[in-house]
């Protein structure tokens, strides 16, 4: 049989970087345990990788972009996005409404760090029961 050139797969991978760049990943892929798409017949792993480009039993489009995937070091996450928050009413709005909260009325504790410290050390753990 003979040997893949890289003529063979330039109308596949038009771009000659991109080929030995795309041809070098599928050779890692294949020697880290992922199935060939084509018979060994005795060839190492780049010739196989230019065999599967050749003969288009994997995808350059597919194979590009798990390249790019495994060369990226932080992926985003598509997350959906947050709801819409209502909008705080102003000042003239907030005084016309009929049950608008008085936030000047609520106090707040203070503790100092000792205060708090002190009250930490005073409590004793809850007994364990052998029922749980």
């Amino acid at each position: 049989m003979a040997r893949v050139t890289v003529e063979d797969c330039i109308d596949k991978v038009e771009n000659r970087f991109e080929l030995v760049l795309l041809a070098a990943h599928r050779a890692r892929m294949i020697s880290s345990g992922s199935p060939l798409t084509v018979e060994r017949d005795n060839d190492k792993n780049p010739v196989v990788a230019l065999r599967e480009i050749a003969e288009q039993t994997v995808s350059p489009e597919d194979m590009k972009e798990d390249l790019i995937h495994s060369l990226q070091k932080y992926v985003e996450v598509d997350e959906p996005e947050a709801e819409a928050v209502p909008m705080v009413p102003s000042g003239q709005q907030a005084a016309t409404q009929v049950n608008a909260v008085d936030d000047s009325a609520v106090e707040f504790d203070r503790m100092s760090e000792e205060d708090l410290l002190r009250g930490l050390e005073g409590l004793v753990p809850p007994e364990r029961s052998d029922d749980v």
